[in-house]
């Protein structure tokens, strides 16, 4: 399954984590540096956001925290990424919003925002406990898992209420967590509905609080 590129509002692109990284282990930094390579943003990575940006015409970028992990990471890209990233970046209002692995690539061009207000709409890296409507995070890389024909289908999902908006992770190699995870499910209305994504993206009530057998 290609990445994503969220247009929510037309004109502008958010995106998840762009990271490439695993579910944090209870050494997160020894895990991290042992487990995958230096830097996060492959190639084929930022080819797809090119071509997302091309397809959707977005004017303005909105990385929902954590692009790089780490703040040493930020610095680690080699110059044939660095050079396509800053390609990505000219013409285009774009903004690392601060997250709570890196505060965001001071290095890079862009416009660096703990959250940003874009008319109804919020967005930040974690969720609030009681936010205000319009809310709009990445962080969590929410995924959900339905039985289909007696078998078990997981993807990446959007999940989303009245109030607020969880985007899946930008990135076919970050890990996930289940929409029944507890830390989802309090932050979720009883109302709550979910996207699966993939080839043809469906919308079904949020799965249940215990995970699927």
């Amino acid at each position: 399954m290609p990445p994503l590129l969220y247009s929510v509002p037309v004109d502008h692109a958010p995106f998840g984590n762009p990271r490439r990284n695993y579910r944090e282990s209870p050494e997160p930094e020894t895990y991290r540096r042992r487990h995958r390579p230096l830097h996060p943003i492959q190639l084929s990575l930022l080819g797809s956001l090119s071509l997302d940006l091309e397809t959707t015409k977005a004017r303005r970028v909105i990385c929902l925290g954590d692009s790089f992990d780490a703040p040493t990471l930020q610095t680690a890209l080699p110059d044939s990424d660095l050079l396509t990233l800053t390609t990505l970046q000219a013409g285009l209002d774009w903004v690392w919003i601060e997250g709570n692995h890196d505060p965001g690539p001071v290095q890079l061009g862009g416009t660096h925002r703990r959250s940003l207000m874009v008319g109804p709409l919020n967005f930040r890296h974690i969720a609030k406990t009681s936010p205000t409507p319009g809310e709009v995070t990445g962080h969590y890389h929410p995924k959900a898992t339905l039985s289909l024909r007696g078998r078990a289908l997981t993807r990446p999902c959007f999940l989303f209420d009245d109030t607020r908006l969880i985007l899946p992770a930008y990135g076919a190699f970050t890990g996930g967590l289940h929409s029944h995870d507890p830390a989802l499910a309090c932050l979720m209305s009883p109302t709550a509905e979910a996207i699966l994504t993939g080839p043809r993206p469906c919308k079904f009530p949020m799965p249940g609080r215990t995970p699927l057998s």
